[in-house]
C-alpha cells in the first residue's frame, strides 16, 4: 500500500475535530450523539490501521522551529505496537460508556474530550521525535483533567488537581531530557540504538547517564513509577470508561511507551547498559511492582483495587523495558498489549457493579456473581489472565519478562523475576478473593440483594475482550514473533 506521507495527519485530526465538534453541534437526542461518536471513533481506528500499514518508514514535517526542532509524524514498528493497540480497544470503550454515562450530565462535554483524547494519544503513537512526543504528551494530560474532574464536585476537583500536579511535574522532568538530547545529539529524532554516540560523550557519562535517570522518572509518573504512584488510584473517582481508558490503555502506556522510545531510540542502551543509569529505574519498577500488588490485598474499595493493580502491573512493563536487551523488551511490549486487554475487561465488570448493583466495595460483593453471570464471568476470565494462568494470555507475557529478567544474568534481573513471581502470587489473593466472594459466599454473609448484568453495550465489549483473553493465549505466536521484530528493531 503506497499513500502519501500526509495521511498520517488524518487519525490524529479526525478525532479531534469531531470530539471538539460535540461542544458546537446541538443533537436532538442520545441515540444521534452517540452515533456520531461511535461513527468518528470507528473512522479513526480505520484510518490508523490504514496509516500505520500505509505510511510506515516516510516522516511528514508540518512544523519547524528555529534550531532542530520539528513536529513530526511516522509510522515504524513501534508506533504500530501502540497505535493499533488503542485503536481496537477505543470503539469498545465508546460503546460501553454510552450506556455507562447516560444517567449522568454534560454527556456532550465528556464525549467531546473523550473523543479527542483518541487523537492525541495516536500523536503520542505516531510521533516521529521526541519533540512532538513531548507536545502530545503534555496535551494528554490536559485533555483528559476534564474527564477527571467530570463530576465536577469538591472531590473531583481536587483530585484532578493532583492529577495535573503530579503529571505536568513528571512532564518537566522529561523536558530535562529532551533539551539534552536536543543538543548533544544534535537531532530528537527516533532512530533504534539512539543518536547519542557513546565514543564522543565518553568524557560526559556521567552527565549523560543521571539526564536518563531523570528522564526515565519524568515519564514514569504518567505510568504511576513510584514514588510518583499516588495520582492513579485517586484518578478512580473519575467515571469508569475514563479509568478504564486512564489505567489500562490511554494515559499509562503512553508513559510507559514514552520510556521505551527514550531508551532504546533517543539515548540508546550502550551508554546506559550494565551501569547505574540502569539499575536506578529497575530498582524503581521491583519496587512498584510489589508496592501495587501489596496495596491491591489491602485495598477494600472494588475500583481502586483495580487501580493498585495497574500500579504493579506498568512497572512490568517498564522491568522489561529497563533489562535492555531484545528479549526484556519484547516481553514489555507483549505486556502492554495483554495488560490493557485485561485490565480494561476488569475495569468494565467493576464499573457495572457500581452502576448496577450500587456496590462499591469488596465486602459488599457476597453472591453477585450469581445476579451478573457474564459480568462475573468476564472478571474471573481477567483474573485468569492477570495471575498469569494458562492458556490465558497474562502467562504469556510473564513468562516472558521472567525468562528475559533471569537470562539477563544480573544480580538486579534476578531480584526483578522474583518481584513478578511474587506480585503473581499477590494478585491471586486481591482478585481472586473477589471472585470466591462473588460466587461462593460464606456462611453468615450477607448476600448481595441486587444487581443485573448490563445492557448489550455494556456486556459485548466485556466478552470479546474475555475471549481474546484466551485466544491471545493459546494462539499468541504470531503476535509475539512481530512483537519480538519490533524489539529487534527489525520494523
Amino acid at each position: 500500500m503506497n499513500l502519501s506521507p500526509w495521511f498520517i495527519l488524518l487519525p490524529v485530526l479526525v478525532p479531534i475535530i469531531s470530539g471538539f465538534g460535540l461542544l458546537v453541534f446541538r443533537f436532538k437526542g442520545r441515540l444521534s450523539r452517540d452515533l456520531y461518536v461511535e461513527g468518528f471513533t470507528i473512522l479513526t481506528s480505520i484510518l490508523t490501521l490504514i496509516a500505520a500499514l500505509g505510511c510506515k518508514g516516510e516522516a511528514v514535517f508540518p512544523i519547524s522551529f528555529p534550531g532542530n526542532l520539528t513536529l513530526g509524524l511516522r509510522s515504524d514498528g513501534m508506533s504500530m505496537v501502540f497505535a493499533l493497540l488503542v485503536a481496537f480497544l477505543w470503539p469498545f470503550a465508546s460503546l460501553y460508556a454510552f450506556c455507562y454515562m447516560e444517567p449522568e450530565k454534560g454527556k456532550n462535554r465528556f464525549f467531546a474530550f473523550y473523543t479527542a483524547t483518541f487523537g492525541v494519544t495516536l500523536g503520542i503513537a505516531f510521533s516521529a521525535n521526541l519533540m512532538t512526543m513531548y507536545l502530545f504528551y503534555e496535551l494528554l494530560t490536559l485533555i483528559t483533567t476534564p474527564l477527571v474532574c467530570h463530576e465536577m464536585d469538591k472531590k473531583s476537583i481536587h483530585v484532578a488537581m493532583k492529577y495535573l500536579c503530579y503529571n505536568i511535574g513528571g512532564a518537566t522532568l522529561a523536558f530535562i531530557g529532551l533539551c539534552f538530547i536536543s543538543i548533544l545529539g544534535g537531532t530528537t529524532e527516533f532512530v533504534y540504538g539512539g543518536v547519542l554516540d557513546a565514543e564522543a560523550l565518553s568524557s560526559n557519562l556521567m552527565l549523560v547517564r543521571g539526564v536518563y535517570v531523570v528522564t526515565f522518572m519524568g515519564f514514569g509518573v504518567k505510568s504511576a513509577l513510584f514514588p510518583s504512584q499516588n495520582w492513579l488510584p485517586a484518578a478512580s473517582i473519575a467515571p469508569t470508561p475514563v479509568t478504564a481508558l486512564l489505567h489500562a490503555v490511554a494515559v499509562v502506556n503512553a508513559g510507559a511507551f514514552a520510556i521505551i522510545r527514550v531508551t532504546y531510540y533517543n539515548f540508546g542502551t550502550e551508554i546506559l547498559r550494565g551501569s547505574w543509569a540502569q539499575w536506578i529505574p529497575m530498582a524503581l519498577c521491583i519496587i512498584t511492582i510489589v508496592y501495587g500488588s501489596a496495596r491491591s490485598v489491602k485495598e477494600p474499595h472494588f475500583k481502586r483495587r483495580l487501580a493498585f493493580s495497574t500500579v504493579s502491573n506498568l512497572s512490568y512493563i517498564l522491568l522489561g523495558a529497563s533489562l535492555m536487551s531484545t528479549a526484556g523488551l519484547t516481553g514489555s511490549l507483549t505486556h502492554m498489549v495483554f495488560h490493557g486487554i485485561i485490565k480494561i475487561t476488569a475495569f468494565f465488570c467493576a464499573g457495572a457493579v457500581m452502576t448496577v448493583a450500587k456496590r462499591n466495595y469488596v465486602s459488599e460483593l457476597s453472591g453477585i456473581g450469581r445476579r451478573m453471570p457474564i459480568t462475573f464471568a468476564a472478571f474471573t476470565l481477567s483474573s485468569c489472565a492477570l495471575v498469569g494462568i494458562p492458556p490465558f494470555n497474562g502467562f504469556i507475557s510473564k513468562w516472558k519478562l521472567v525468562s528475559a529478567a533471569v537470562t539477563d544474568g544480573s544480580v538486579m534481573g534476578i531480584i526483578g523475576g522474583i518481584a513478578v513471581f511474587v506480585s503473581a502470587m499477590l494478585t491471586v489473593v486481591y482478585m481472586f478473593s473477589v471472585v470466591i466472594k462473588a460466587y461462593f459466599p460464606g456462611n453468615g454473609e450477607t448476600l448481595c440483594d441486587s444487581g443485573k448484568d448490563p445492557g448489550w453495550m455494556e456486556t459485548v465489549p466485556m466478552v470479546v475482550f474475555g475471549v481474546l483473553m484466551l485466544l491471545t493465549g493459546l494462539f499468541p505466536q504470531l503476535l509475539t514473533e512481530g512483537l519480538a521484530s519490533v524489539a529487534a528493531g527489525l520494523c
